[in-house]
């Protein structure tokens, strides 16, 4: 079930809203568990048996490593529930990219299992993962209630497609959590926003996107503006989709972490990181990056330690080389702003800083995109006039012309530029009373626009869902 479906917002929603808030608090989250056991459920009902087994080994483990006063078994006891975690996941996710390597490198036709990955499989692994390492450093109680422990795991919000959630960040709220109008209207005015991105814009960036793929007169401009759409559709996409969860979240009481924060204002690649998927990448901080050694060892093995990091960050994205190497490549741009360029990252011309980054981001998402990674070499060639294309051609710029407006709307919305703008509106004085009667007024039109796009039954995929 998507967010942005006429059965999610004019059906299940209202039906989980008017439940949720008629029941005592005891009975808040059985609501919001069977909710998301129905949530779920709607595409891939087998997979709730997966999900169930690998969420209810985490909460066992968990008791279990608290209940030990022996260090080692403990250490014994998390590393289990690890490898039970990243089992299941290997296996559905991973399983038949290892079939065709080894098919190809040893010329062998081991059958593949063509399995469908399993909806928000990377997300909820990585959220029990978080909470068996937390009780076994000491950081989190193990939680004794199953069913809070359940709620946590598979709370629809952010189950599917993140942030992803840590039990330390949530853990008093499962228990205690406070509920009134003005956190429901803050809530739903941040979900109508994530969803304006993900409906309005993203799936138009992934109409042109489609329209480049269709089209058979290609040329350098054309790659150019396909390589823009794509990157600001990924963006727009996930961003929203977190925009949707954060306020689906703050309605039912919790708080969740914020994902993104202008990533594309960044003056280097460090800094990129530190504003794009951010739940993602100080996971792998966490709880991989600091454990190896983080930057506090020898340069050979601070350069080591960026590079599984970034290969396994890459390779969470999806089981192809293409994502590899995706992960690699930033692990290249970051250990070259480390050791060799890191007085013009941080004080070099900030105009100059901000396009370095951007066309470095751009070929990246060329990369992610591409289907295998000689396709991606020939698009990232394409772009650079690098085969035998014209630089402009006639699609290229009736598309250009047809697309021009929404192009710079996208690029100026992943700037602080409308936030600053609202928030100067917003403020005291005497715009504030009009703001106040106007707000609500634009938000129930966007939707009224949005849902006119849904009916259409336009372009509306996720992103996201494929990871």
């Amino acid at each position: 079930m998507l967010f942005s479906s006429i059965t999610f917002l004019y059906y299940f929603l209202p039906v989980v809203l008017l439940l949720y808030f008629l029941m005592p608090f005891r009975y808040k989250n059985m609501v919001l568990l069977i909710a998301s056991l129905i949530f779920y459920a709607w595409g891939e009902p087998v997979y709730c048996i997966l999900m169930l087994l690998s969420i209810l080994q985490g909460y066992f483990i968990g008791l279990r490593i608290e209940g030990t006063a022996d260090s080692r078994k403990a250490k014994v006891l998390m590393a289990s529930s690890i490898v039970i975690s990243l089992s299941i996941l290997g296996f559905f996710k991973y399983f038949d990219f290892f079939i065709a390597n080894v098919n190809k490198v040893t010329h062998l036709s081991l059958p593949f299992l063509r399995i469908a990955l399993p909806m928000g499989i990377s997300f909820y692994t990585f959220h029990i993962m978080s909470y068996t390492i937390d009780v076994y450093r000491g950081k989190v109680k193990a939680e004794k209630d199953i069913l809070a422990f359940m709620t946590y795991a598979m709370l629809f919000p952010q189950l599917v497609a993140g942030p992803i959630v840590r039990y330390a960040d949530i853990a008093k709220q499962l228990h205690e959590r406070e509920h009134s109008l003005s956190q429901c209207y803050l809530g739903s005015r941040r979900f109508v926003a994530g969803l304006a991105k993900k409906v309005l814009l993203a799936n138009s960036f992934g109409v042109l996107c489609t329209k480049f793929q269709d089209s058979s007169d290609k040329s350098v401009l054309f790659y150019w503006i396909y390589a823009i759409a794509y990157t600001l559709q990924i963006y727009y996409d996930f961003s929203g989709y977190s925009d949707m969860a954060i306020g689906l979240g703050k309605i039912f009481g919790f708080q969740f972490i914020e994902n993104f924060n202008y990533p594309y204002i960044s003056k280097s690649i460090t800094e990129f990181w530190r504003r794009w998927h951010i739940s993602l990448s100080s996971w792998f901080r966490d709880y991989v990056y600091i454990p190896l050694g983080g930057n506090r060892v020898s340069k050979f093995k601070h350069i080591r330690n960026i590079l599984i990091v970034w290969m396994l960050t890459g390779f969470w994205h999806g089981a192809a080389w293409n994502f590899i190497l995706w992960g690699l490549y930033f692990a290249i741009l970051l250990i070259l702003e480390k050791y060799c360029f890191p007085k013009w990252t941080e004080k070099g011309n900030a105009v100059l800083s901000h396009i370095y980054v951007m066309v470095l981001v751009i070929i990246s998402f060329v990369l992610f995109n591409a289907d295998s990674l000689s396709q991606a070499g020939s698009d990232i060639g394409s772009m650079f006039g690098l085969s035998d294309i014209p630089f402009v051609s006639t699609q290229a710029l009736y598309y250009l012309s047809s697309y021009g407006v929404l192009l710079l709307v996208g690029i100026t919305g992943s700037t602080p530029l409308f936030k600053v703008l609202y928030e100067k509106f917003a403020e005291k004085g005497k715009g504030a009373f009009l703001f106040v009667i106007l707000e609500p007024v634009v938000l129930c039109s966007l939707l009224l626009v949005i849902t006119g796009y849904l009916v259409d039954g336009s372009f509306n995929p996720f992103l996201y869902f494929r990871f």
